[in-house]
């Protein structure tokens, strides 16, 4: 990413929205600046859908090893066995 390039003011944003959006369906984030401070990022539905994907798998990445530090863990059978009961029963 050249920011230089990439790195445009809200008045911009304004006058050329169009513009904006055909660059940002080129996976090109835009960061929009108001007063002379970075304001804002404008990136593509799917960047940002895969961004989110990625926040999410970081969580749950997160949420097991501080199972795992605190002992809650199941053996595969155990998990399983109440997965079974769970749908079955």
């Amino acid at each position: 990413m050249q920011l230089s390039k990439d790195v445009k003011p809200i008045s911009y944003l304004k006058a050329k929205t169009a513009e904006v959006i055909k660059e940002v369906q080129n996976r090109k984030n835009i960061i929009i600046t108001q007063n002379g401070e970075a304001k804002a990022v404008i990136c593509d539905i799917k960047s940002f859908e895969n961004l989110q994907n990625s926040i999410t798998m970081l969580k749950l990445i997160i949420q097991s090893e501080n199972d795992i530090e605190n002992g809650q863990i199941f053996n595969q059978d155990e998990m399983f066995d109440s997965l079974e009961k769970k749908i079955f029963e």
